[in-house]
Parts: structure tokens; C-alpha cells; sequence
């Protein structure tokens, strides 16, 4: 019979995918290069230059990244309870089996059975806790793809009007390390995001 460190080895990876979702995209904005973010210059690029958005502030600040975030948080918390319960029940169960063995508290045959139904258990929650760290994995995959399918829309009709020769995204410094200030459409681009997706969520709320 494994003894339960297995189980709390899989609790803790749970745990601890669990927490890189929930610190997603938090902690990046404090990286980006201060010249690079340019947040009290105006834009003043003109059609043709080649200017960039800061990626970071854009998931800090972004009205639906927000949304989506807090609904994702939630979705991992009680993920994580339910494991956390099932995880610690196992826990319980084995300590009991291997208390009560070593008292001689149960015949052979019968532990033999008991053995085999916490193998089981221990199989089943297994099976469970890779389950939902994979689905926490594909809500996060979800997440971004939703942010990023909006934000790509939203700046291929954006520079239909700018028309900028090139768009960068910008994240923790990363490609412009540093550069023109004026450059950085990050503000414009967040005012229109934001404005956009206020206006398609309240034509949702009037359907």
C-alpha cells in the first residue's frame, strides 16, 4: 500500500497550477521598461511609423481581461476545494487502514480487501486530480485565446484608420526595449478596447 505522500504530491501540483492561473498576467506589468511605456507622452505616430502597444498593462487594465480573470479565479478555486477534499477524505482513509493494521485490529483477508478498495480510491482520485489540472490548463488556454482573438480584432480595424506600417506588442520589455514614447499607442488602444467591449456588453445585457 503507498503511503500518502503520493496524494499530497498531487494535491500540491493542483495547487500549484492552480495559483499560476490565478497570478496570471498580475504581476508582469510592474516589468515593463520605463521608457518603453511612455504613459504620460501623447500619440503622435503618424500612417507608416512603426509603433507598439504595452501587452502588460493591456492584460492589467483591459476591461474584458478583468472579466475573464475573475471568472477563470473562481472556476480554479472551487476546483481546488474539490480536490483539496477528496485529497484529504484519501488521506484520512489510508491513515485510519494503517492504524488500525498495526494495532491488529482487522483479520488478513479482511485487510486484503480494504487494502485493495483504498488502492482504488487512491487510483480513482489520481485519475481526478490529473483531470482537473488539465482543465484548469485548457481554461487558462481558453482565456488567452479569447484576449487574444479580441485584441487582434480589435487593432485590425483600428489601424484601418491608423494605418501604421507595423503594430508591435510589447511585454516585460520585450521586443522595444526602449524607444520613442510617442510611439506607444498603449493609452489610445486601451480607451477603444475598453469603450468596445462596455458597448457589446451592454447590447448583450438589452438582448
Amino acid at each position: 500500500m503507498k503511503n500518502t505522500s503520493l496524494i499530497l504530491s498531487i494535491i500540491s501540483l493542483v495547487a500549484v497550477v492552480a495559483f499560476g492561473i490565478i497570478s496570471l498576467t498580475k504581476g508582469n506589468g510592474k516589468k515593463a521598461d520605463a521608457n518603453a511605456e511612455g504613459e504620460a507622452a501623447e500619440t503622435v505616430a503618424c500612417e507608416g511609423a512603426i509603433v507598439y502597444v504595452d501587452l502588460d498593462r493591456i492584460l492589467m487594465e483591459y476591461d474584458m481581461a478583468n472579466d475573464l480573470r475573475s471568472v477563470v479565479e473562481t472556476k480554479v478555486q472551487n476546483i481546488q476545494a474539490e480536490v483539496n477534499r477528496r485529497g484529504t477524505k484519501l488521506e484520512k482513509d489510508v491513515k485510519s487502514f494503517q492504524e488500525k493494521m498495526e494495532k491488529g485490529l482487522m483479520t488478513r483477508s479482511v485487510a486484503e480487501v480494504q487494502g485493495q478498495k483504498l488502492q482504488k480510491q487512491e487510483q480513482d482520485f489520481n485519475t481526478y486530480a490529473a483531470q482537473k489540472q488539465q482543465e484548469i490548463q485548457e481554461e487558462q488556454v481558453v482565456m488567452m485565446n479569447q484576449l487574444g482573438d479580441a485584441i487582434k480584432t480589435f487593432l485590425d480595424k483600428y489601424n484601418e484608420e491608423k494605418q501604421y506600417a507595423m503594430i508591435l506588442t510589447n511585454q516585460g520589455g520585450a521586443p522595444v526595449i526602449t524607444g520613442d514614447a510617442t510611439l506607444n499607442i498603449t493609452d489610445d488602444v486601451l480607451a477603444g478596447l475598453n469603450e468596445e467591449y462596455i458597448k457589446t456588453k451592454n447590447e448583450k445585457s438589452e438582448e
